[in-house]
């Protein structure tokens, strides 16, 4: 299930779960460190143009983050669980 969206909350999380570092972020996603520390800056959804959006979110999930869409419980990330 995709997501058009993710929360500046949902991206800390995920690096958080990743253990990555805003420079981290910023070298997997091809995004400069400063903006990604001025969009973790905001709350709400991540802004930025939808090119850099989506190189954040691209980054995250090739390193294993799963999005989890707003159903009641509240939007979320996990880790994708390991294949066998």
């Amino acid at each position: 299930m995709s997501i058009p969206k993710v929360s500046i909350r949902q991206v800390k999380a995920a690096r958080s779960l990743l253990a990555w570092s805003q420079n981290d972020l910023a070298k997997a996603s091809g995004i400069s460190e400063p903006t990604i520390k001025r969009l973790e800056s905001e709350d709400g959804e991540l802004g930025g143009r939808a090119e850099t959006s989506d190189a954040i979110r691209a980054a995250l999930e090739s390193a294993g983050v799963e999005f989890i869409a707003e159903n009641g419980g509240g939007p979320g990330v996990r880790l994708r669980k390991a294949k066998r």
